[in-house]
């Protein structure tokens, strides 16, 4: 069965150890499917918000995401006041979200000069153009590394380097012009 994900902005800190949701992206708002590969595009309008939101620019620069399977690990830890027993799926971020407003804007800016998506956790960039073809190879590799519960369902990556995906979640992400000093480039071939 298909696997179906939302984008996840995440606070700075933690609450009680437990990941506090700033905001969730419906990506049916933005003309994407649900599923992982409908949504992991360059040049589509939901990369293009995501970009433009963690962007020098953007209100959540330098922010925690997480793009959140509905099939991921149920999170540890919950603390909510609700009972969790009323719940049908395990709670993870992605069935944590709907107890906040999905977040819509409309981008307008071309983030094409933002070729480098940086782990400020980690120390280290991808160039989300390094193997990118029109037509051929479009994959944008920002979902698939900031990714949870890959691998679980249909439309989800099974590709090259799949190992990579969620290797950046929850980690301090943004997009940049220029590669900041001192970081390491991580190579990762995303191709079906």
């Amino acid at each position: 069965m298909g696997q179906y994900y939302k984008v996840i902005i995440l606070a700075d800190n933690k609450k009680n150890n437990n990941f506090i949701i700033i905001l969730y992206i419906n990506p049916s708002k933005y003309d994407c499917g649900s599923k992982l590969m409908e949504q992991a595009y360059i040049h589509t309008k939901l990369l293009n918000t995501v970009e433009y939101l963690i962007s020098p620019s953007g209100k959540f620069y330098k922010s925690r995401i997480v793009w959140a399977g509905d099939y991921a690990d149920e999170e540890k830890n919950i603390n909510n006041n609700d009972n969790q027993d009323e719940y049908d799926e395990p709670m993870n971020l992605y069935h944590l979200a709907e107890d906040y407003s999905d977040y819509e804007i409309s981008i307008t800016h071309n983030m094409s000069d933002y070729k480098y998506i940086v782990n400020h956790t980690k120390k280290q960039y991808v160039d989300k153009y390094q193997n990118y073809t029109k037509g051929v190879n479009e994959i944008h590799p920002l979902p698939l590394l900031v990714s949870e519960g890959n691998g679980q369902g249909g439309g989800d990556y099974f590709g090259n380097n799949k190992e990579l995906c969620g290797t950046w979640s929850r980690d301090f992400i943004s997009v940049e012009k220029e590669i900041p000093e001192d970081y390491t480039k991580l190579n990762c071939d995303f191709s079906e």
